[in-house]
């Protein structure tokens, strides 16, 4: 079993328009809501590869009934925590013209240290049957900031494989806990290290903890910096569409590698063709499989040596 973090869960809209033309008025073609949040577009994709997943974190309120019901039909476990706030909406508008995205995310519901201790009761009893745990997204208001920290130490006291997926100050703290691998984006990576070079920031982020550092470059692919060698990963050509989620599908493609026993150029070409299928996607934590499958025999993979 995998297991899923998102402290800070969503619900998912996404409105798709003919044009995003500013102070104007427009029409919604279409309308899709999905359960939302990093981890549970992570879920939804393992799911899809064929993986028993566990989903975990917080949900309350009108917006977490509804996010609810989305999961019940999915192929996951909900083991979200109830909490009295109200989980966030995300809204994402996709000019269909362009196939650009402008997304608005709220900052989530307030934990209250009840909900939190609760939470970390729930936590450690899936931990026991897990094989390895991802730990996705932004933190809500009320939980501490050093708190993926704590939940890396706990799985890691448990020797269940640990991946962090957030940024800022709690991917700062996060990574000082050693987890087995981090992905952050290019600007995550940047602001952690204050390198803008893509090697020397994610060697920089390996030493400060991360036993691995998988560092996404958007449409140039990943670099992965890990204890058996380096590689860069780069997809046969640039797609168009939503972007949303592709970072997920990744984290997706990279947890599952882990836990089949895939080596390193592996995992990449499957979170590289993962991560633009999902491009092409309609919403974030689907991907096109068609499409899926044909990158995965375009992915190019190359050993990395000034990263050793």
């Amino acid at each position: 079993m995998i297991l899923t973090v998102t402290l800070n869960t969503a619900l998912d809209i996404t409105h798709r328009v003919p044009a995003l033309v500013p102070h104007t008025t427009h029409r919604v073609t279409d309308v899709i809501e999905r359960p939302g949040g990093k981890g549970l577009n992570v879920a939804r994709v393992l799911a899809a590869l064929g993986h028993e997943t566990v989903v975990t974190g917080f949900a309350g309120g009108p917006a977490g009934e509804v996010l609810r019901g989305l999961l019940a039909p999915l192929p996951v476990r909900d083991a979200l925590v109830p909490i009295g706030g109200t989980t966030r909406r995300t809204v994402a508008v996709v000019d269909t013209a362009t196939g650009d995205t402008t997304q608005l995310n709220e900052p989530g519901p307030a934990v209250t240290p009840a909900e939190w201790s609760a939470f970390l009761d729930a936590y450690g009893t899936l931990l026991a049957g897990a094989d390895a745990v991802a730990l996705c997204g932004s933190l809500p208001p009320g939980v501490h900031v050093g708190a993926y920290a704590e939940l890396v130490r706990r799985a890691r006291a448990a020797g269940v494989p640990v991946l962090l997926d957030t940024s800022g100050e709690p991917l700062r703290r996060g990574i000082a806990a050693r987890p087995d691998l981090v992905k952050p984006n290019a600007d995550e990576l940047a602001r952690l290290t204050g390198a803008r070079e893509p090697l020397r920031a994610t060697r920089d982020a390996r030493r400060r903890g991360a036993h691995a550092v998988v560092a996404s470059l958007g449409p140039e692919g990943l670099l992965a910096v890990t204890p058996d060698g380096a590689w860069r990963a780069v997809p046969p050509a640039r797609v168009k569409g939503n972007p949303t989620g592709a970072g997920d599908s990744a984290v997706a493609g990279l947890l599952s590698g882990l836990v089949e026993g895939l080596s390193w150029p592996e995992r990449l070409r499957r979170a590289v063709a993962l991560s633009a299928a999902t491009v092409l996607a309609p919403a974030a934590g689907e991907f096109a499989e068609e499409a899926y499958r044909e990158l995965l025999e375009q992915v190019a993979v190359a050993e990395h040596p000034a990263a050793a």
